[in-house]
């Protein structure tokens, strides 16, 4: 009598139900995690590296326009000027612990909108300082005027790179740097990412096939952008095609190659759920090709059924 001989495949291992729940939880916590990571990531490098250099520039341009203003004893009568005893009378100049005067006006102003006492110390510099923060430069008025600007550069930017003059002055200082040994390499790199992210394609898709690439047997999406060449549909002795092989994550590069029309399979998705699925390494599955392959497993698990109870 024969034994039946052991299996030497180690078993398959599969994940406790603890670890199953943390693993699912974290694939539903991190697509938003990251999407909020990437904005405040934007959003930082925004503010740090334009809006608070602009502030800053607009903040030393008033200043300076502002301290204009401050006067010293000598300049005016006494009659005019008014400190601690007198704070509410109508004098034009406030004395300052610095000897120096400033605007009555600034200083209520400050005063009226800090909401504290002003320290003893404050100098007619700093009065003025806190006065432009407060009267110009408050939040809710610097970034919905950093945004306008912000916009207005850009489109006259666009406008002016569109132009003929802009276009090449451009041309010539992308030549600069592209002259630079370790500038180039980094420019190249995220110019290739900004021109996949904001520039219109060139090549105009007329519809998502799948093809038998690289070899007989492995399927690959394809866009197909047009007739191919007419010496090779006349050796090919049928209509041919031109499809772009596109490469993951990147589905604007790839592989132009000229196929069989015969040998094409449309598929039924848009070409936006197509670069999804390029984009994703086939992850992001378009909802009606699931719902169709689910349908598809469920009648082939029905039908094995039924043959079995015929059995």
């Amino acid at each position: 009598m024969e034994s039946n001989p052991q299996s030497t495949d180690p078993p398959i291992k599969t994940l406790d139900p603890f670890r199953r729940a943390v693993l699912r939880g974290l694939g539903v916590l991190l697509p938003p995690l990251l999407t909020i990571v990437i904005f405040l990531w934007v959003g930082n490098t925004v503010n740090n590296y334009l809006l608070e250099p602009m502030e800053t520039g607009t903040r030393e341009l008033l200043i300076r326009h502002f301290r204009g203003d401050i006067r010293s004893r000598q300049d005016v009568t006494e009659t005019e000027i008014r400190d601690g005893e007198d704070a509410n009378a109508m004098r034009p100049y406030q004395s300052m612990p610095d000897e120096q005067l400033v605007p009555s006006s600034y200083y209520d102003y400050v005063a009226e909108h800090s909401g504290r006492p002003l320290p003893q110390a404050t100098t007619a510099d700093e009065l003025i300082r806190e006065y432009v923060n407060r009267r110009f430069l408050p939040r809710y008025i610097v970034i919905p005027t950093f945004l306008c600007v912000f916009l207005l550069i850009l489109y006259l930017l666009g406008k002016f790179l569109a132009a003929g003059v802009g276009r090449i002055f451009w041309i010539q200082i992308e030549r600069v740097i592209h002259r630079l040994p370790l500038v180039r390499n980094v420019y190249s790199s995220v110019k290739q990412v900004t021109d996949f992210m904001f520039s219109e394609p060139q090549l105009e898709y007329t519809r998502v096939v799948a093809v038998e690439y690289p070899r007989k047997g492995i399927w690959t999406v394809a866009f197909m952008t047009g007739e191919s060449l007419l010496d090779i549909r006349g050796a090919a002795n049928e209509p041919v095609v031109s499809v772009l092989i596109p490469t993951s994550p990147m589905p604007f590069t790839g592989f132009t190659v000229t196929v069989k029309k015969s040998e094409t399979i449309d598929l039924n998705i848009t070409i936006e759920q197509a670069f999804q699925f390029v984009v994703s390494c086939g992850v992001v599955v378009p909802p009606q090709q699931l719902a169709e392959a689910l349908a598809a497993r469920e009648q082939n698990s029905m039908a094995r059924l039924t043959e079995d109870s015929g059995l």
